[in-house]
């Protein structure tokens, strides 16, 4: 049976009182984990995803490498927001597991952070110019809200259809905005799983300057 740590988070106290939000997480962590294994702490946090520094996922975390645990959320967003801090996370040697998308891995958990960023700046792009045209300026919420569901259908839509070159060059532009360079670029998409056209591994740092190009 596998042992999992689970990691819960809200963004304001008034959730975190109310239990608006936080419930539900619990409830999508303990169905999954139903017949899977068995929950040995949970770790509940207010915070904003925003923010990288959180004690109660570094004590996730922590607890997870400790006992050899699957570190479990019920969505992505709920451990970050950041491309470069679910990469520190995925780099942390855990097993992770996130919910709402059964299909990731740690191999692709790379890529799955990439997308979600870059569905994030497009939705955040999409609201704006919405609000913008027709004025709306007191729907923001209502925009933000069918945004993060139509955004999360396109980048489970994308990941299914495989658009290997344009998910790697997001991932190689997310990197290098975080201060990777090329030759570290290079190590990152394959330890994601990405491959050439021929279905083999990159091996060169032209191959990573090909593609930005592309």
């Amino acid at each position: 049976m596998t042992k999992f740590v689970s990691y819960v988070r809200v963004s304001t106290k008034t959730q975190h009182i109310s239990g608006l939000g936080e419930q539900a997480q619990k409830n999508t962590i303990q169905q999954y984990i139903n017949g899977k294994g068995e929950l040995l702490k949970e770790f509940i946090e207010v915070e904003s995803g925003k923010n990288t520094n959180r004690p109660k996922l570094n004590d996730a975390i922590k607890t997870a490498q400790e006992t050899g645990a699957t570190l479990i959320v019920s969505k992505l967003d709920r451990l970050g927001r950041k491309v470069s801090h679910l990469f520190a996370i995925r780099d942390s040697g855990i097993e992770i597991v996130i919910c709402d998308m059964p299909e990731v891995t740690t191999m692709t958990f790379g890529m799955f952070a990439v997308m979600a960023q870059h569905e994030r700046e497009m939705i955040s792009k999409r609201t704006s110019e919405a609000l913008q045209a027709k004025g709306y300026k007191g729907q923001m919420q209502n925009f933000t809200n069918e945004g993060r569901v139509k955004g999360a259908e396109s980048m489970k839509a994308k990941a299914m259809s495989n658009d290997n070159n344009r998910q790697a060059k997001r991932l190689i532009l997310a990197l290098m905005e975080s201060g990777k360079s090329k030759a570290e670029c290079l190590r990152e998409l394959n330890k994601s799983g990405f491959k050439t056209s021929r279905g083999k591994e990159f091996k060169s740092v032209v191959q990573i300057s090909r593609l930005l190009k592309a």
